[in-house]
């Protein structure tokens, strides 16, 4: 039984839009969100066994209803309860998940793993997801393949597993799915695998925490090294999905370009944080952390601390413990509110910065270098506009943006946004933000 909370204007492809008026403080209490990135590898370790698997701070977004959307086509159990989710892979009936399903979201890709290790072969159609640059598989496939799973590529993937294989897999990129995909695999073919050159971030270092959960023996998850003896056979677990720390960091930066203070219920570990902050310092915030909420004070003028020696400071993403990828549009808005010139480098994703064009239509002072790098010169006084939510994070940050501007700003596609952000509009409307959903249309 798929039980589900009431997203039908998000699951039916209803268009809505969020209308923002600028110039609210964004201030109070508030605590994250359950991981996205998180969440959608560890519901598709359900596939893994035959034996209950309960998820815990399950996020209430689009991209979760999809895979759960995936998983009960296939004959997965499952069933959903506020943020707590039941799955019971007892009897797979069908080893071909529907092809529009799998073009929503790209995290369809980890169903791959876990269904070729279990059954034999799963189809699926081309993945989906933001349009950020291209994402390629080629990690997937070659780690797959060494440990006996191919790949039939035409319309659709079909991954057969023709013999279970262990050994050493050296990822030709640091990729996060891939890994997981991987981890997955090898948790369910008994023998030692080590992977080298494997993805750390603390998604994956929670979805080890599960397979270890389930039986397998797992080593090095945090590092690029890491070593897991699988089994023939995984039971059943109850896992916690972590806090999601790009959620708590677009959340700060809101409260930050409004002049608001945040407290941050249950944040993330102390590293996580660590890895975080980085603009949050270069703009002249502090955050003060305990065990149980982090503070961000209010500060009325932001101001870019600048580098040794005189050179423009530079934010860049990169593979973890860098800054995230994930943050860097949140940033870059933080950027255009802070008095100096800030240089933001994106190393992952050769489209995530078109969205800027958006921000200097709202009177932001950006220099696009090329497709990867841009310079922000501030503050800049942005005044409203009329924008269309490209990807998830692009979406919030325009968000950000709509907080701090000027007049009244609408969103489009704000589904978009909803993929990755647990009910924004009331969560925001909560610390003080003048936002609103309505029906999609086009722009007035």
């Amino acid at each position: 039984m798929f039980n589900e909370p009431d997203r039908s204007w998000c699951i039916l492809g209803v268009m809505s839009r969020l209308r923002i008026t600028g110039g609210r403080p964004i201030s109070g209490r508030y605590r994250p969100s359950g991981n996205k990135n998180a969440a959608l590898p560890m519901l598709a370790a359900s596939l893994l066994t035959d034996e209950p698997v309960v998820v815990h701070n399950v996020p209430d977004i689009l991209d979760v209803a999809v895979m759960l959307e995936l998983l009960a086509s296939v004959g997965v159990d499952v069933e959903r309860c506020g943020s707590t989710v039941r799955l019971r892979a007892r009897a797979v009936r069908c080893r071909r998940f529907p092809e529009a399903l799998c073009r929503r979201i790209r995290a369809s890709i980890l169903l791959a793993g876990p269904m070729a290790a279990r059954c034999g072969r799963a189809t699926l159609g081309p993945p989906g997801g933001d349009v950020i640059g291209r994402r390629r598989l080629d990690a997937h496939m070659l780690a797959l393949r060494a440990l006996g799973v191919e790949l039939e590529t035409g319309a659709r993937y079909t991954f057969r597993r023709r013999a279970a294989q262990t050994g050493d897999v050296l990822f030709d990129e640091a990729s996060v799915t891939a890994t997981e995909n991987a981890l997955m695999v090898a948790a369910l073919t008994p023998g030692e695998t080590t992977f080298f050159n494997a993805a750390c971030e603390p998604h994956v270092q929670d979805l080890a925490a599960m397979l270890r959960t389930m039986g397998a023996e797992i080593e090095g998850d945090g590092t690029h090294v890491i070593r897991i003896r699988g089994r023939d056979r995984l039971r059943g677990a109850e896992v916690t999905v972590g806090p999601d720390h790009i959620e708590m960091g677009s959340f700060l930066a809101a409260a930050a370009v409004t002049g608001g203070a945040l407290v941050v219920e249950a944040p993330p570990d102390a590293l996580t944080c660590a890895v975080c902050r980085r603009p949050f310092d270069l703009f002249g915030l502090t955050w003060r952390r305990t065990d149980d909420e982090l503070v961000q004070p209010m500060v009325r003028r932001l101001r870019v601390r600048p580098a040794l020696h005189g050179p423009v400071p530079k934010i860049e993403d990169g593979p973890w413990p860098a800054f995230p990828s994930d943050l860097l549009s949140i940033a870059i808005v933080m950027a255009t509110q802070a008095e100096g010139t800030t240089l933001f480098f994106e190393k992952m994703f050769e489209s995530r910065l078109y969205f800027v064009d958006r921000l200097m239509d709202m009177g932001a002072h950006i220099v696009v270098c090329d497709p990867h790098r841009v310079i922000v010169s501030g503050p800049a006084r942005l005044h409203s506009g009329c924008l269309t939510s490209p990807d998830i994070r692009a979406g919030m940050s325009m968000v950000v943006a709509a907080l701090c501007a000027r007049g009244v700003s609408v969103i489009e596609n704000a589904e978009m946004i909803d993929r990755g952000y647990e009910r924004l509009d009331e969560r925001l409307a909560a610390l003080g933000a003048d936002i609103r959903r309505e029906p999609g249309g086009g722009c007035e």
